[in-house]
């Protein structure tokens, strides 16, 4: 894992946590979503949007993040003119997901609910993913042969 200089990991926490107020959860979810320790209270994200305090550089926290910036990138490509249906969308219930909105599979999924959400907002990203399985199925299967 590469470590990204405290100034670059400063500027990513504060758009991280921009995203996540812009998808108007709560504090309580925010802190669940980037799965952070029991020991930070949700008046402590204060701290994180004004640049006071950056979000750990674990392996864990950076496939977060980077879901987490994928999902909102997509659904600004996809809602281009409406932050309000970027929101509806997160909090909507989904037949992909039995009926729960996206928002309640990242939470109670973790960092599982975080691909599946982006896998299914972010085309891209799921053909990548599909294009790997594949290919990994391919292996095997030339490996067994």
């Amino acid at each position: 894992m590469k470590t990204l200089p405290d100034d670059e990991m400063m500027v990513l926490t504060q758009a991280v946590i921009q995203h996540l107020d812009e998808w108007d959860i709560s504090g309580e979810d925010m802190l669940a979503v980037l799965g952070l320790a029991d020991d930070v209270k949700p008046r402590h994200l204060s701290q994180y949007r004004q640049g006071m305090k950056a979000l750990p550089q674990t392996e864990d926290m950076m496939y977060r993040i980077d879901h987490l910036v994928g999902i909102a990138d997509a659904l600004r490509t996809t809602f281009p003119f409406s932050s309000q249906m970027r929101v509806l969308w997160l909090q909507k219930p989904h037949r992909r997901f039995q009926k729960r909105s996206p928002l309640a599979v990242m939470l109670a999924e973790g960092t599982d609910g975080l691909m599946k959400v982006r896998i299914e907002v972010d085309c891209a990203y799921g053909y990548a993913i599909n294009d790997a399985l594949h290919a990994a199925a391919q292996q095997q299967s030339n490996a067994a042969a």
